[in-house]
């Protein structure tokens, strides 16, 4: 499974952050990781410099081998906790969208 990060002009990446992401994402869909192909992560500030609760936003993309991609949106304050919350999603719906397609 190939995880991607990727983040918009307002927020400050680097490598050893990125890589604390990938593996919050990692561990969530653990279960899913020989069925995914890829995961996208784009993290994006809402409010720029004047910050506030649920200026985060994080959309998650994740591509499952033989099936349509599941994508979800999380907000929090932080990004560690909005990268946290739409890996939760992603499991949900990824639970939901393989159970679905098993007893059709």
């Amino acid at each position: 499974m190939f995880v991607q990060i990727s983040t918009d002009n307002r927020l400050i990446s680097d490598a050893e952050a990125n890589a604390r992401l990938e593996e919050k994402v990692r561990a969530k869909l653990k279960r899913f990781e020989s069925r995914l192909s890829d995961v996208e992560v784009h993290v994006t500030d809402m409010n720029g410099a004047k910050g506030g609760d649920g200026d985060k936003r994080v959309s998650l993309e994740a591509r499952v081998n033989g099936h349509p991609p599941v994508a979800v949106h999380a907000e929090a304050s932080r990004i560690e906790a909005a990268v946290t919350a739409a890996a939760e999603k992603a499991a949900r719906a990824l639970d939901h969208a393989l159970s679905k397609a098993k007893t059709h």
